[in-house]
Order: structure tokens, then C-alpha cells, then sequence
């Protein structure tokens, strides 16, 4: 499983800005659900070889009543989702009383936590970090955030010992060809006969099958119904999440793995807050699944997180199925309504097929697997390197690349870089150059022409330019006196 990294710290220490750079992107899934608090956030990141998920927990101030309060209890939640904790704290400003009220905090819950002082760019950051040893804490890491000084040692330093435990874990396993990372072309060169045999031996491996969505959309419900049985309690209430349960099952002679984010989560007291939505539960859903299918509420209009899920989703390379729940007994004009709504706002993924369903009743919901099957088929076909460059061929015969500087962008040859989802390599002169609607025309072109649907697509394209553009060769002494004797020997024979 994908693990958890929460940032804790009081305000403006930079929690924001290593979030940012974790996550290479200013733009954050912001758990803006009911009963969560909206200065919450969780990315995706990656950084060197780990793959993780980071959590900017907002909302607490480090006092005894701000770690009270209800607002501080769903960044405390955020906590305990987390497999480790970087507590930060502003090395320029010192030790403060709010952060010495976080450690103690920390201190009480046993979690693997790690000091970091940030903002010690330009300063003594030996001097500035003196008087945290107060914490009493084992080891402290000193890092600039707005830099990037220290960040990679850091999550290094955070992540090995799970790296390490993933590695153990998956010695003896079979291996899930269904995901390729960085292979090298050789691998990747499939035969018409060899890509239908591992396509075949793929078809044997059970789907790995996440069902999520906002709460309440009727998630439970649909698993129900795909099961024939009340096997996940549902309440009639927004979000009852607990963890994500996974639940082998046949259907049509073929396996699955549904990963059901919607489980229970009982109240000890009838006035205790119900944690609304579990976001880390649902990101690592989708992290291990082959399949993503995202229930939507038809009743409801189609909300900022819905997108924020779907993006998700994207950037994680899943197949996606859209699900409109609680269909049936909508007037006309309303579906009408819905379905351009639907245009509108998910024009970016015109890829996925959306079905319109009733999980309460059944309706629609059998045709659901037919698209699952043909995401999954599409995610992990083999295609060998001739045919990826032959209809990169037809591509460019249809309509040439621009030119760049008086030159015409010239394509080679493409091979697969990997499945789930389909990667296409491009290699030629001058790709970087290409404009964005010159790649998305190829992104298209290949979809069409392998059939590809319900899975995004990814081209990515490799210069191979000539090295020696440019540039001259510098002659030896010998080289140089050989070329005056030729040189004159031409001018004496013209004279």
C-alpha cells in the first residue's frame, strides 16, 4: 500500500510550501466534504523512488483548547490515517509554546513522527535548531522548503523502513505485470503472438475494482447490489467510512477484487462526531486498483470534489467508469439537465463510458462490468513496437508536424513504455518542440486507432537528435599540416 505522510505544525511554519513541492503543483484534493475542515489537503507526490501520499493538516494551533476543539479533532483524524508524522517547525522564529503543546500531543499518540526545522536557509542553522533539543526528541532535520535544501534526505530518511517493509513483503508474490515502470524496449518489443499471450494470461488475474465517490451517493448500496447480499451495513447518513474493504468475487466466469471505501464507522456516543469521509482510505483505493468506478449522485449537482476525484484518478494512470446513481424517477427535463451537465464538466475524460443507473432498484447496473472489462482490456493490451510506429506513420502522412525554425519536427519510430495506462514513446528530432494541439492530435489518433477506451493514454516522446549538430571536428597538428599540402598542391595545379 501507498503510505501516508502528515504535515503537522503550527501556521506559517511552511507546511504549505513543502506540500507544494511534494506535490509539484500548487493545486491540492481539498477535503471540503461536511464535518471536514477545509484547510486540509492531500496530493499525490513522488519524489526520487518513493511513491506517496501527503496530508497538509490545517488546524491546529498547539494550545490545549485549540487541540480540543472540533476544527483542530479532523487534523488530528488526518494524523492517525498517517504511517508517519514530520512535525515542522519555523527555525528563524524558535521554540514556541504552541509547538512545544504539538510535541507533547504527538508524544501521547505514539506515532512515528520526525522533527523538521524549516526555513533555515541563510541563518546558522546549527544555532537556529539549538533550542529544539528542548522537544527531546532523537533526531531533528533541518530543511529550506522554498528551496528544496534537505527535502529528499528527509523523505528518504521517512520512507526507507516502509520501502524496505513493501520490498519484504513482496519477495515469493506473484508478479503483477499489470503495471510496467521504466522497462527498457527489449521487454516491451511484443510479437502479434506474444502480446495475445500475455494478453490471455492477464485476463486470468482477478480486476482490482475501487468503487468511490462523495458520501452518500450510494456506494454501499451498489456494492450490495453487485454482491446479491447485504454484506456492507449501510446508514442513511453522509459518509460512514471506516477503511476500504476488500471483497474477492465471480461474476460471468470472471474474478474481481471490489475495494469498497464505504464501510462502517459506529459512534461510541450518539453526540460524537462521525468522521464524514475517509480521503486517505479512498487515494489508496485508487492507488491499488486496475479499475476505478466513480459514483455520482444524479439528484446533486456534480461538485468541485467530484472533479478533484476524478483527477485523481487520472493522474494515477486508472481506468475509469462513471456511475450516475439514483436515476430512475427523475422527470425528463431533469435527465435532460444532467446529461448536459455532464458535457460540460467532464468533457476531459470523454474517454470513460457513464452509465445511469439505480443501485437501489438494479437498473443499469449489470452493464457496468461490460465497461469495467473493456477498460481493464484496454489498460493492459500488448502492442508491438511496429504497430505503435505504423500508425505513428499514418499519424503524420495525415497531417505533417509543424515547423520549428525553418525545420520540419521529424518522427522515427514508437514503442510501448508501459500499461495501465498505455504509454506510447515516441523517439525523433526536435519532440520538445512539438505544440501541445500537435500531441493531443497524436493522443487522439492512437486512440482511435488501437480502440482504446476508458483508460487515459499517455505519449511521451524522446529526442534524438543529432549529437554532433553544430559542432566541428578540431584537427591534430598533423591533420592541419596534411591539409595546407593538399591545399596547395590544388592552388599550383590551377596556376
Amino acid at each position: 500500500m501507498v503510505p501516508v505522510v502528515a504535515l503537522v505544525g503550527r501556521p506559517n511554519v511552511g507546511k504549505s510550501t513543502l506540500f507544494n513541492r511534494l506535490t509539484r503543483t500548487r493545486d491540492a484534493l481539498v477535503a471540503d466534504f461536511p464535518g471536514l475542515t477545509r484547510d486540509r489537503k492531500y496530493g499525490q507526490a513522488k519524489l526520487g523512488e518513493h511513491e506517496f501520499i501527503v496530508i497538509d493538516t490545517g488546524g491546529i494551533d498547539g494550545t490545549e483548547e485549540g487541540v480540543e476543539t472540533k476544527m483542530a479533532e479532523q487534523s488530528l483524524a488526518a494524523i492517525d490515517e498517517a504511517d508517519v508524522v514530520l512535525f515542522m517547525v519555523d527555525g528563524r522564529a524558535g521554540l514556541t509554546p504552541s509547538d512545544i503543546a504539538i510535541s507533547n500531543h504527538l508524544r501521547k499518540i505514539e506515532k512515528p513522527s520526525m522533527l523538521v526545522v524549516n526555513k533555515v536557509d541563510g541563518i546558522d542553522a546549527d544555532a537556529a535548531s539549538a533550542d529544539f533539543w528542548q522537544l527531546g526528541v532523537e533526531n531533528m532535520y533541518q530543511i529550506a522548503a522554498a528551496h528544496g535544501r534537505g527535502v529528499g534526505a528527509l523523505i528518504d530518511r521517512a520512507l526507507n523502513p516502509f520501502a524496505e517493509k513493501m520490498a519484504e513483503e513482496a519477495k515469493g508474490e506473484i508478479e503483477d505485470l499489470t503495471e510496467f515502470e521504466d522497462l527498457d524496449e527489449e521487454k516491451l518489443d511484443y510479437t502479434e503472438e506474444e502480446a495475445e499471450e500475455e494478453f490471455k494470461r492477464l485476463q486470468d488475474q482477478p480486476i482490482k475494482l475501487a468503487i468511490i465517490g462523495r458520501p452518500n451517493v450510494g456506494k454501499s448500496t451498489l456494492t450490495n447490489r453487485i454482491l446479491g447480499e447485504e454484506r456492507v451495513v449501510v446508514y442513511d447518513m453522509p459518509g460512514t467510512t471506516r477503511d476500504s474493504i476488500y471483497i474477492p468475487m465471480e461474476r460471468d466466469g470472471r474474478e474481481y477484487v471490489l475495494i469498497d471505501t464505504a464501510g462502517v464507522r459506529r459512534r461510541k456516543r450518539i453526540n460524537e462526531t462521525v468522521e464524514k469521509f475517509s480521503v486517505v482510505k479512498t487515494l489508496k483505493a485508487v492507488e491499488d486498483a486496475n479499475v476505478v468506478l466513480l459514483v455520482i449522485d444524479a439528484r446533486e449537482n456534480i461538485s468541485d470534489q467530484d472533479l478533484s476525484l476524478l483527477g485523481f484518478a487520472l493522474n494515477a494512470g486508472r481506468s475509469i467508469v462513471l456511475a450516475v446513481n439514483k436515476w430512475d424517477g427523475l422527470d425528463t427535463d431533469v435527465k435532460e439537465h444532467v446529461k448536459k451537465e455532464l458535457d460540460r464538466r467532464l468533457g476531459f475524460v470523454d474517454f470513460a463510458r457513464i452509465h445511469f443507473i439505480s443501485a437501489l432498484h438494479g437498473t443499469g447496473v449489470g452493464h457496468l462490468f461490460e465497461s469495467v472489462q473493456e477498460a481493464y482490456k484496454s489498460a493492459t493490451t500488448r502492442v508491438g513496437t511496429s504497430v505503435l510506429t505504423r500508425i505513428m506513420k499514418m499519424a503524420t502522412d495525415d497531417h505533417q508536424p509543424p515547423l520549428v525554425r525553418g525545420r520540419r519536427v521529424k518522427l522515427k519510430y514508437a514503442h510501448a513504455g508501459g500499461y495501465n495506462p498505455p504509454i506510447v514513446v515516441i523517439h525523433g528530432n526536435q519532440v520538445n518542440e512539438l505544440p501541445d494541439s500537435y500531441k493531443r492530435y497524436l493522443m487522439n489518433y492512437y486512440r482511435k486507432s488501437l480502440e482504446i477506451m476508458g483508460t487515459p493514454i499517455r505519449i511521451q516522446f524522446q529526442s534524438s537528435d543529432n549529437p554532433f549538430e553544430g559542432k566541428t571536428n578540431k584537427m591534430t597538428m598533423s591533420q592541419e599540416r596534411k591539409r595546407k599540402r593538399l591545399m596547395s598542391m590544388m592552388k599550383n595545379r590551377k596556376n
